[in-house]
């Protein structure tokens, strides 16, 4: 029975893959608008570097929806940015919501923006991870960018931390991260 919920999955994440939108729910469905952002991100990239809000945490589809929508409201009105800076945001719900997405650069992080896609979960991880479904959600969206020529094969994950003066994305979610595939020490030094 293991098994075959097992490549029920893998079929699930395979063909959300090959469609192209990998399961992300676009910013004119949770935004109510097209992205105002039109500078274009080259593909593939070769760094996704992974954030947190630094907000409250969601767990309900209508939560993070509401929380998506106010972290495009604060960027946009009091950042003074054309849109929302993240190019994803996860939910604890496990849902992943456009921001700039794999074609449009962001403002995530200072001089890595036209290089790189920013990953937020939403909430604040400095002593806990996000839930079992957002860290899967994470997978499968690096999964599918890979898939897609979103990503090179062989690109880096890197923390917020490791290349600005932040605690995002928090100490306990930048350690379990640590330990995952295409992890980056040094990433300062390295993506110089």
């Amino acid at each position: 029975m293991k098994f075959i919920l097992f490549l029920v999955l893998i079929v699930k994440i395979t063909v959300e893959a090959k469609d192209g939108n990998c399961g992300v729910i676009p910013i004119t469905t949770w935004g109510n608008s097209e992205l105002l952002r039109e500078e274009t991100l080259p593909n593939p990239i070769h760094i996704a570097i992974i954030q947190h809000t630094a907000t409250a945490d969601c767990m309900s589809d209508e939560d993070c929806e509401k929380l998506v929508r106010s972290i495009r409201s604060y960027h946009i009105n009091h950042r003074g940015f054309t849109d929302i800076g993240q190019s994803f945001l996860i939910g604890g719900n496990g849902r992943v919501y456009e921001g700039a997405g794999w074609h449009h650069v962001g403002a995530h992080t200072k001089d890595y923006n036209k290089r790189a896609v920013g990953i937020s979960f939403i909430g604040d991880f400095r002593s806990k991870i996000p839930s079992p479904s957002a860290l899967k959600a994470l997978r499968s969206l690096l999964a599918c960018g890979v898939v897609n020529k979103y990503l090179t094969e062989g690109y880096h994950l890197v923390a917020h931390s490791q290349l600005s003066q932040t605690d995002s994305p928090g100490e306990t979610l930048r350690k379990h991260v640590e330990m995952w595939p295409h992890w980056l020490d040094h990433a300062r030094e390295m993506l110089v």
